[in-house]
């Protein structure tokens, strides 16, 4: 059974990344191609210890933008200029 998780996890990896490297898109992708990103991925996957997929999901991907910050601060009224011309 010890044997065998590690096994599931390669494996599951290898899935993962071979289906998110397929479905980004060719502007998404970094260092390499896609076509070269799936070839690794398929080559150095669970045959050597996930060494594709792993190089992909460091490499390959571009990071995620998360959360910026709003342009314009919020102002209270009595310090908005456009909301004291209107009065």
């Amino acid at each position: 059974m010890s044997r065998v998780i590690p096994a599931i996890l390669i494996f599951g990896l290898t899935i993962y990344a071979l289906v998110d490297c397929a479905r980004r898109d060719e502007s998404q992708i970094r260092n390499l191609p896609k076509w070269g990103w799936l070839l690794l991925i398929i080559l150095l996957g669970p045959q050597a210890i996930a060494i594709g997929p792993v190089a992909y999901l460091i490499a390959g991907r571009n990071k995620p933008k998360g959360y910026r910050q709003p342009k314009r601060r919020i102002l209270p009224p009595d310090d908005d200029p456009d909301f004291l011309r209107k009065l």
